[in-house]
């Protein structure tokens, strides 16, 4: 049975933790003489103090139990949806529909916007939608753990709800600290990637919120042209490596740092197979860059899309909607496949195609050989038929949700095109599409109902499906 009180404590200190992150953009404004303090810091102490008394009026002594730990996830990731939109509604800048798009496209770190100018933004809010990104790509609730996994909670079912993946074997039974290692790895990541943007020209404010946007593979930007405003070819290295390492599982670093041994990556079939589809689909993209270049140039332009387009971080060196139908094609196929589980990555991920694909060389062999006993093994593990079931589910259900956001968006007068990427690429976290909302464009003309239904996607996306799904379901909420 699930316990209201119990779970409203939890999303009542989310929502608090969430309102002391937005203390960090009242700064921003304060230190860049904005005429938003006011409003900012009016959005921060709104949050905390709905969050601290939530925490309050509902707190206890008792352990969480498995159902409620969906619930604290799911509604804790809309509860934090919805007060972040407290600095873009009190500054003015966006409705309430827009403002929901941002937030979740933030949190989700999808990277779609609906603001046609970024540039005209104050640095505050830039701030705050990069932040967004940083405090949803690891995840608010593995944060969350990592800060009070032992204080009476069952840390262990938090965060097996949060990492996204079907296989969690390369983690540590030791949950809260794995989580603090995460997010330690996490903040490393994003302190380097600072350091060397920094050193490549960027100033300190642009740095930080792509270092931000790149390591939890969001894709918001300080700028219009995203990436491009740079060209610079070392910055994009850089990234492209980055991108690489956090579309990567967070949990096989853990494991490369657990027994001190780069072997891991090369042991690890998910990994393998992500690197081998980042270097064909690189070489392949290089026949469908339409635009001139010599060949460091294209192959740059070509490693950069396709690893931000697979790791669903979605910034843009180039405009790829001027590719030829292959190098399109091929895009349009890395955001249906996805990053790898327990990364900051979106989409079906690497692992479940590979155990789909397992799937399909399995029941082949059953044809030619009815009476065998064929088990499925994912490297020396044999895997239970459930697991596979579910993985092939999630498939099926994933591709549903996406040809309906699809129906509906066309339903709302988009083209075919826009529709189906649109609805595509909310559902991978990805951002940037084809068509009108394509990278050199945005999410602003969608009408309203579209932008919920989006944001819908997005956190669906997310959370993987289930346990937001679990919410609308009246069986949950029974003994």
């Amino acid at each position: 049975m699930v316990r209201p009180a119990v779970v409203l404590n939890y999303i009542g200190k989310i929502i608090a933790f969430i309102g002391i992150a937005m203390l960090a953009v009242v700064a921003c404004a304060l230190i860049y003489g904005e005429n938003t303090v006011g409003q900012l810091l009016l959005a921060a102490v709104i949050t905390i103090t709905i969050g601290g008394s939530l925490s309050w009026f509902f707190r206890h002594n008792q352990t969480i139990n498995y159902r409620e730990t969906f619930a604290v996830v799911g509604l804790g990731w809309l509860a934090a949806s919805l007060v972040g939109t407290l600095p873009f509604l009190l500054t003015g800048y966006a409705g309430i529909a827009d403002a929901v798009f941002e937030t979740v496209s933030g949190f989700t770190t999808t990277g779609a916007s609906i603001f046609s100018d970024v540039e005209a933004l104050p640095h505050s809010l830039l701030f705050w939608r990069s932040l967004t990104h940083w405090l949803g790509g690891m995840g608010i609730i593995v944060l969350f753990v990592s800060i009070i996994g032992g204080i009476g909670v069952r840390a262990n079912q938090l965060f097996r709800a949060e990492v996204t993946g079907p296989v969690s074997d390369k983690l540590s039974p030791r949950i809260k600290e794995t989580a603090r290692f995460l997010w330690i790895t996490y903040v490393c990541f994003t302190i380097v990637l600072t350091i060397v943007l920094l050193v490549l020209g960027m100033d300190l404010f642009d740095a930080l919120c792509h270092a931000f946007g790149t390591v939890a593979t969001g894709g918001f930007s300080t700028k219009n042209q995203s990436i491009a405003y740079w060209d610079s070819a070392l910055i994009q290295w850089v990234l492209i490596l980055f991108m690489f390492l956090c579309g990567a599982s967070f949990a096989l670093h853990y494991q490369v740092y657990a027994k001190k041994s780069l072997r891991q990556y090369l042991k690890d079939r998910e990994f393998q197979l992500y690197s081998l589809i980042i270097l064909s689909a690189t070489l392949l993209s290089l026949f469908g860059i339409a635009q001139a270049g010599g060949i460091e140039e294209k192959l740059r332009a070509s490693a950069f899309q396709v690893v931000s387009i697979i790791t669903t971080t979605g910034y843009v060196s180039m405009d790829f909607t001027q590719w030829t139908p292959l190098g399109k094609t091929v895009l349009l196929t890395l955001m249906f496949i996805g990053g790898c589980a327990g990364s900051t990555a979106g989409g079906i991920k690497v692992i479940r195609h590979l155990i789909a694909l397992e799937r399909v060389k399995i029941e082949i062999k059953h044809l030619l050989h009815p009476r065998a006993t064929i088990s499925q093994k994912f490297g020396n593990k044999f895997l239970d038929d459930s697991l596979v079931i579910n993985v092939l589910q999630f498939i099926f259900f994933y591709s549903f949700l996406v040809i309906l956001g699809a129906l509906a968006m066309t339903a709302l007068g988009l083209d075919v095109i826009s529709g189906l990427s649109a609805s595509l690429c909310c559902m991978g976290n990805v951002g940037p599409g084809f068509g009108n909302v394509g990278p050199m464009v945005n999410y602003g003309f969608i009408p309203d109902l579209g932008k919920y239904l989006l944001s819908l996607l997005m956190l669906l996306g997310r959370l993987e499906i289930y346990p937001l799904l679990l919410l609308f379901n009246p069986d949950y909420w029974r003994s």
